[in-house]
């Protein structure tokens, strides 16, 4: 069977590369959105954060034979951490500020981060490899199934919509949009709201380690891995509008599968699809598909 022309298999396989693409970019646009909308901090450094992740759980197998499973845990901690001292240290300062300072500040957190995992481990990708759970592939009619990538996918979705569901449908994200807007309120009710952003931004934070874990499998693990995927990513979260949560997550997802499928249909636009339609979007609604109008 043939669309346009073209083989249904191969159609099934772009629309399940581009949902693994559009997870990577639905987490990574989510952590974003977090920080942003609760914190109200562009955080430049979300992709070297994301190649950490990605790094400590190479590191973790190579030096500590750490497996996949436990680095799917223990990594967006350690990050997660890493996150908040940057949090108490730098960014604390800056909330009452333009926006710019928080983005030149975390865009040489940026640089300082790949200059250090460079100049270690220099910029040739190094190879993870898939847990032995999850190799192989499943063969579903038209189209054989990767079981990794579909792990990808399903983790992916969960804990993007869990996040989405703790922060909008319950009394701690409750809590979180009040002491963002009105912080001497909530703390009038015993809530220590500086504990409290620390801890969203080290969620936030956590969020792109847990995706560099998953994509270590899957990319080779590099010192640029993070640059090449957050400009992508800033394109999301412009799209589906700064600071919303659900934006981010379904706008990643669209993105994803709309590449993928362009790269059957007209490869040489692939690589340029996304900021296409993020000057299209800006241009009809500058505040994004589900930003809110000022």
């Amino acid at each position: 069977m043939e669309i346009f022309g073209i083989p249904w298999s191969l159609m099934l396989s772009q629309l399940l590369l581009g949902l693994v693409n559009g997870s990577f970019y639905a987490m990574m646009s989510l952590g974003l959105a977090v920080i942003f909308g609760l914190l109200n901090i562009i955080n430049f450094a979300h992709g070297a954060l994301f190649m950490m992740g990605a790094f400590f759980a190479w590191m973790g197998l190579n030096y500590f034979g750490i497996n996949y499973w436990f680095a799917l845990l223990i990594v967006p901690v350690v990050v997660g951490v890493f996150g908040i001292l940057i949090e108490r240290s730098m960014l604390r300062w800056l909330y009452k500020l333009d926006h710019l300072y928080g983005l030149l500040l975390t865009f040489g957190i940026t640089l300082l981060l790949e200059g250090v995992f460079r100049s270690f481990y220099g910029v040739s990708g190094q190879p993870y490899q898939v847990p032995a759970l999850l190799s192989g592939a499943t063969d579903v009619g038209a189209l054989t199934l990767p079981n990794y990538r579909a792990w990808v996918v399903v983790a992916s979705l969960t804990v993007c919509f869990a996040t989405w569901f703790v922060i909008e449908r319950t009394k701690i994200g409750s809590y979180l949009r009040a002491g963002t807007e009105n912080p001497k309120m909530v703390e009038a009710f015993g809530i220590n709201v500086p504990v409290m952003v620390s801890l969203t931004y080290g969620f936030g934070v956590a969020l792109a380690a847990f995706a560099g874990v998953l994509a270590a499998p899957i990319m080779q693990v590099s010192s640029l891995m993070g640059s090449n995927l957050i400009i992508v990513v800033f394109a999301v979260v412009v799209i589906g509008g700064m600071g919303s949560i659900m934006g981010s997550i379904l706008t990643g997802l669209g993105l994803g599968v709309i590449e993928g499928f362009t790269r059957v249909f007209y490869p040489e636009l692939s690589a340029t699809v996304v900021f296409i339609l993020m000057g299209i979007v800006l241009l009809i609604r500058p505040a994004g598909l589900f930003g809110k109008e000022k």
